[in-house]
């Protein structure tokens, strides 16, 4: 059984001890600093968490990942963005299902947000499972949409319409 709530201060530790783990930031954002310290897991708990709608996914009370949607602006204001993260350790474990499930309905129900989508690295085949098995739709491949690490990828974009 997972809990979504507010990052607090004693989450600074996992996040340092996640966000190292080069397997769960393979494909995130560069926004991510690598390597990833105190001093940012601090920055996140204090004031990178308060933008959006973002919570700690817990078990046990203890941080175990993220998941977060950000509204966009002007025309876009009625979409959002999602982004998750996972500890290696609760891979495949319906965790992260249940967090989009749960954070969805949530946005759905309690904001103006119609759209909600996704954009995954091409190789990140589970993040592109978990979308469909969530409700989402690919709606189409972004060509060398993605470059990190001296590589370029593919974006696979997916969405979530409100009543679909």
């Amino acid at each position: 059984m997972f809990t979504l709530r507010d990052f607090q201060f004693h989450d600074t530790q996992r996040l340092v001890e996640i966000l190292n783990d080069s397997d769960v930031t393979a494909f995130l954002s560069t926004k991510i600093p690598q390597p990833y310290t105190k001093a940012d897991a601090l920055w996140w708990v204090e004031e990178g968490s308060k933008s959006g709608l973002i919570k700690a996914i817990t078990v046990n009370d203890e941080l175990v990942g993220c998941i977060g949607v950000n509204r966009g602006e002007f025309e876009y204001e009625r979409s959002a963005e999602i982004g998750y993260w996972l500890a290696q350790a609760h891979w495949r474990k319906g965790i992260m299902l249940g967090a989009i499930e749960q954070l969805v309905e949530d946005v759905f129900t309690n904001t103006n947000i119609v759209r909600i989508f996704a954009n995954v690295f091409s190789p990140n085949d589970a993040s592109k499972q978990l979308l469909l098995k969530a409700g989402f739709q690919q709606e189409g491949v972004l060509k060398h949409a993605i470059f990190k690490q001296g590589a370029i990828y593919d974006c696979h974009l997916f969405s979530k319409l409100k009543n679909s």
